[in-house]
């Protein structure tokens, strides 16, 4: 099932690169998987780290995950596809949006949030590297998240917590 979920996410982001370089958009979910794969996982949460933006980012709906993949698969997904890309929060800014996504996700299932932080590792790596203007505002975003995600996996959890604060040391963030 893994490989059918690495392959039904490749032809979903078919085309889509990547914000901050030239890298094919599916490398990032791949990294998720991979790093997702360090850490005691089941079959289900790979499927939903290389799936995790397939709802978010294409025209693909959680009823399809669902019909491909099962209601395990489809419920990771659905917790890890933020809701405001979903325009549920459309007359909020960015960052009353972050905060309900913040608030949100602090209820997520240990799996999703094991993904999540898998997520949060590889983005902070790539934007810190990519887009040092962005990673200014995207690295409080994170802190704040990284500190609700502390009941996934501890590994992942002090991995991603690190990779926050040595970004904002490297950007000299306070």
């Amino acid at each position: 099932m893994e490989d059918e979920a690495l392959e039904f996410a490749s032809r979903a982001h078919d085309g889509q690169m990547r914000k901050y370089s030239d890298e094919a958009y599916i490398e990032h979910p791949k990294r998720v998987a991979g790093i997702v794969k360090t850490v005691p996982h089941t079959s289900e949460m790979i499927c939903a780290a290389y799936l995790h933006d397939v709802v978010e980012d294409t025209a693909i709906e959680i009823e399809e995950i669902r019909e491909q993949f099962g209601d395990k698969v489809a419920a990771l997904v659905a917790e890890l596809t933020d809701e405001y890309m979903k325009q549920n929060y459309p007359h909020l800014n960015r960052k009353a949006r972050k905060q309900k996504e913040v608030e949100r996700q602090a209820g997520m299932s240990r799996e999703a949030k094991t993904i999540k932080l898998a997520d949060v590792i590889d983005n902070t790596m790539d934007i810190v590297k990519n887009d040092t203007g962005f990673a200014r505002k995207y690295l409080k975003e994170m802190e704040a998240l990284t500190q609700v995600l502390s009941d996934g996996d501890n590994t992942l959890y002090a991995r991603a917590s690190k990779e926050v604060a040595e970004g904002k040391r490297r950007l000299n963030i306070k």
